[in-house]
């Protein structure tokens, strides 16, 4: 496995940058970070070429031109999921956090988030939040190590949606955090960071 020379951020449904800048700031790793933008989402520019999914992780990919790691929250884990399935090469490790990663999380026990998302952002691009996916059935392709975060207090995303993801992934660990809700990815920088490195580097070791 080689060395991821970049690290990737992907932001949840409000595509708010802000969200990964702690772990950013906080994980010691020899890598260029780069947190992604999505268009039309809060001060960045709509694009005209991005009216999709699709679209979205065709841009993305303009983005990775050497190893890079993926690390996702939220519906920024489908892209991810999406990611590493297009590009095994490019692709070294993958970090998500409190994701649906592709499956159906309703039949997991989830609370249905969308609605009053939606409600309170009305300005996000509806392509976006709509959007449904089923990636069950390729998931198991995705050889990359994968780190799997959940909270254990977050009904949009529960644990048994990690286990379902566990037990799919051929080579992932999943973390629980007592307490940790959608955005432990955020609140827990502090103590995540130190696990993302060690995934990291023990991963690339082995």
């Amino acid at each position: 496995m080689q060395r991821p020379t970049k690290l990737l951020f992907l932001p949840g449904a409000s595509g708010s940058t802000a969200f990964w800048q702690p772990l950013a700031n906080l994980l010691e790793y020899r890598a260029e970070k780069q947190i992604v933008s999505y268009p039309g989402f809060g001060t960045t520019p709509a694009d005209p070429c991005v009216d999709s999914i699709d679209d979205l992780v065709q841009r993305i990919v303009k983005d990775i031109d050497q190893p890079t790691a993926l690390i996702a929250q939220s519906m920024g884990g489908i892209l991810a999921v999406r990611l590493a399935l297009e590009l095994p090469n490019l692709i070294t490790h993958l970090v998500l956090s409190a994701t649906s990663g592709g499956l159906d999380t309703r039949a997991l026990g989830a609370t249905d988030w969308r609605p009053e998302f939606v409600k309170a952002n009305p300005c996000l691009p509806p392509w976006f939040l709509s959007f449904e996916s089923d990636l069950s059935s390729e998931i198991g392709r995705i050889s990359q190590p994968v780190l799997l975060l959940w909270g254990d207090a977050d009904p949009f995303s529960p644990v048994a949606v990690g286990k379902k993801l566990l037990a799919l992934l051929p080579n992932a660990e999943l973390r629980v955090i007592n307490g940790g809700h959608h955005d432990l990815a955020h609140e827990y920088a502090g103590e995540l960071a130190p696990i993302v490195r060690e995934h990291l580097l023990r991963a690339y070791c082995d």
